[in-house]
């Protein structure tokens, strides 16, 4: 049976109604209607009647403290620095994590000439490429399970861009690959190689993964001939399964700082984020655990939220607080600690590490060893006499 022209129009506009009224339902037009009706009328945007203060925002969080504002970076150290590594298609986690203070860091001292701007200066270098295999809920770097090959020219061209600089001091750190068999240590390891052989003065700190807790990768880093080992517990072990990918643990860290100290390296480091929810005996915990492996070096450090997408901030730490634990921290015998609110893992790295902690290291143990001659030699003067 076959439908007419006319019949058929009939049906098929039947059916455009029919779907219309499922998609658009006749109720909501009315509840619209009513919306618009209770709303504000014209006269109440025209009034006189205006609030002294509008409140924009999420009122709920906390506000960002004065002391943690910082300003927009500049210098001609900063600008060499940018310049080359846009040149020599380089990384730094100063840019990728969104660090505060990237001008204090790259512009050296300030009021310093340019040599002193350079030697103060620090940079860190992101190795591997810009792109993790993890995602942290604190880090803004970019993640993908298969991230691109790794660059063989990079070790080269890193070498050579810290040559011309003239720091006195760099920081290598890299993203996470476990896409890789080695996870990137041999990488890693040429790369302070080649630096060292082009600018054998600059002394070199390696911010590490963990590799996925494989010694023998640490190793491999650690007989580099870098200065400082350091790898970053990030916070307390009761948070870490909440801030650190599932593959990073406390413990697996420990082990990492541990093994590096085993394998002759002179300066081991850590860092900690607080603000993040972690309580005083949680820090103490972590503390003693840090020293139970005889890690040197501990930062404390503001955590900062980089974007929406990730964790909030629990809480803002007041700068006392932060004095406070320098001063725990020290009790408890580490070797340097830095503490602020915008102190960073590797901020300020020369300034505060070439001469406190690896020249101060050698001459510590140069007086350690004068007294203990000294000592010996008193016995034996008695032994003498007696």
């Amino acid at each position: 049976m076959s439908l007419s022209t006319a019949q058929f129009k009939i049906a098929a506009r039947a059916v455009r109604t029919h779907v219309r009224c499922l998609a658009t339902p006749s109720s909501s037009k009315g509840r619209f209607s009513q919306t618009l009706e209770n709303g504000p009328s014209f006269d109440d945007f025209v009034a006189d009647r205006v609030p002294e203060r509008v409140i924009l925002g999420n009122t709920t969080a906390p506000r960002l403290p004065s002391y943690l504002k910082t300003t927009i970076p500049k210098g001609a150290s900063f600008s060499k620095i940018k310049k080359d590594i846009r040149g020599l298609g380089l990384h730094t986690v100063c840019e990728e994590a969104r660090c505060p203070n990237i001008g204090d860091c790259w512009g050296g001292k300030e009021g310093a000439t340019e040599a002193e701007g350079k030697k103060g200066a620090t940079a860190t270098i992101m190795l591997m490429g810009d792109t993790c295999t993890r995602g942290c809920r604190f880090c803004s770097v970019k993640t993908n399970r298969k991230p691109p090959p790794l660059d063989v020219h990079e070790p080269e061209n890193t070498a050579e861009a810290i040559s011309r600089w003239g720091l006195g001091y760099i920081v290598l750190t890299s993203v996470d690959r476990d896409d890789l068999a080695d996870g990137g240590c041999h990488h890693f390891a040429e790369t302070i190689m080649k630096i060292k052989q082009k600018a054998p003065q600059i002394l070199v700190e390696a911010l590490t993964g963990d590799f996925w807790g494989n010694l023998d990768h640490v190793s491999v880093v650690a007989k580099s001939g870098l200065d400082v080992y350091a790898h970053n517990i990030e916070t307390v072990e009761a948070l870490t399964p909440f801030v650190r990918d599932r593959r990073a643990t406390f413990r697996q860290s420990l082990a990492v700082l541990a093994h590096a100290k085993k394998e002759g390296v002179r300066v081991t480091k850590t860092s900690m984020m607080l603000g993040v929810g972690e309580n005083e005996d949680q820090i103490m915990h972590a503390l003693r655990e840090l020293r139970n492996i005889d890690v040197d070096v501990v930062t404390f450090g503001q955590y900062m939220r980089p974007t929406k997408r990730h964790m909030k901030v629990d809480r803002y730490v007041e700068p006392a607080e932060f004095d406070r634990w320098k001063q725990v921290a020290e009790d408890m015998g580490f070797l340097y600690v830095a503490s602020g609110p915008l102190v960073r893992s590797s901020y300020k790295a020369g300034e505060f590490y070439i001469e406190n902690v690896l020249k101060g290291k050698g001459a510590q143990r140069r007086a350690n060893n004068t007294l203990a001659a000294e000592q010996v030699l008193g016995a034996d003067s008695a032994k003498a006499q007696s």
